[in-house]
């Protein structure tokens, strides 16, 4: 057998040693070099300072946006003359609709709690369901030449058509305004999952799929170990934009079909004149919305290699 020893630079100036050397003896020590700036006895090095410059520009900037919506608010409401309710006035009454939040007098007459419950319920319906059919569509329609020629021409008509406008069809087809409803979260939310699924299968880099050939490897092997791991980042960019679009679309649905809903609770607010309640609604609208997408990116970046910004 023959081994190797590696030396390094150093040791060839490094002169023999001498008798005893071996066992400790007459062995030269090698001391640290001292501290260029050494610290007096008992001291500690100091911690890095607060950037109290990078911390300002991250809590001004949105200080300053808020304090400018308000302003304009303000201003606005002084300017009025049909009573639209100043901010302190909101406030107040924000204060009242969340002191109960989940009361209930009656199929009309429930709190803004419920109302955003059921909002939600008919989302995640419809949003699952697109999610259920969209995202092997568009596996499918990614993988698959002949279905991409087969399905591009009707996604490119049926998409640009406004979510809306499938609410009467819903209406016609179900005989009920709730099924009516998650039939066009449905539709509204398929298109995004559709699209960035199959996009993301045709960006699938080709050498993958030649060592699949050469592997010689099955369809489900390819789509579980190949195709999955690589569509991901676009799929959940697909389920993001689904997901606003589907809360979006909610609102205006609920206006026009009723029952219990947060759309249909601007609805009738507008009904009564409770404007301070139609601008609750809207901030209320937008937080769960926001939420929804904080929660949507959390997950994108636990599953993706790469960052997902918003």
């Amino acid at each position: 057998m023959v081994s190797a020893v590696f030396h390094s630079p150093l040791d060839a100036s490094l002169p023999l040693p001498r008798a005893g050397e071996g066992r400790g003896e007459g062995v030269p020590r090698i001391e640290a070099a001292p501290h260029p700036n050494p610290l007096p006895t008992g001291e500690r090095e100091p911690k890095p300072s607060l950037d109290l410059r990078a911390f300002w520009m991250r809590v001004l900037p949105p200080l300053a946006g808020f304090g400018l919506l308000l302003l304009v608010w303000e201003l606005v409401a002084m300017k009025s003359t049909t009573g639209f309710p100043t901010p302190l006035a909101t406030w107040q009454q924000a204060l009242t609709v969340f002191s109960d939040p989940f009361y209930s007098k009656g199929p009309n007459d429930q709190g803004v709690g419920w109302n955003v419950l059921s909002s939600l319920q008919r989302v995640a319906l419809g949003f699952g369901l697109a999610a259920l059919v969209g995202i092997p569509a568009g596996f499918a329609i990614g993988r698959f030449e002949f279905l991409a020629r087969m399905f591009n021409p009707l996604i490119s008509l049926l998409r640009p058509v406004s979510p809306l406008a499938w609410l009467p069809i819903g209406l016609l087809v179900f005989k009920g305004a709730n099924p009516a409803a998650i039939w066009t979260i449905f539709i509204c939310s398929i298109w995004p999952m559709v699209i960035n699924t199959a996009v993301g299968v045709q960006r699938v880099p080709s050498d993958y799929m030649n060592v699949a050939k050469v592997l010689n490897l099955s369809e489900w092997k390819i789509l579980t170990k190949i195709l999955f791991p690589a569509v991901l980042p676009y799929m959940l960019t697909g389920v993001r934009l689904a997901v606003g679009t589907a809360w979006l679309v909610i609102v205006a649905a609920e206006m026009l079909t009723g029952g219990v809903g947060i759309g249909f609770w601007v609805w009738d607010e507008w009904n009564n004149l409770n404007v301070a309640n139609i601008i609750i609604a809207i901030f209320v609208i937008g937080i769960v919305g926001l939420v929804l997408e904080f929660a949507l990116i959390k997950i994108a970046t636990a599953f993706t290699f790469e960052e997902v910004k918003s």
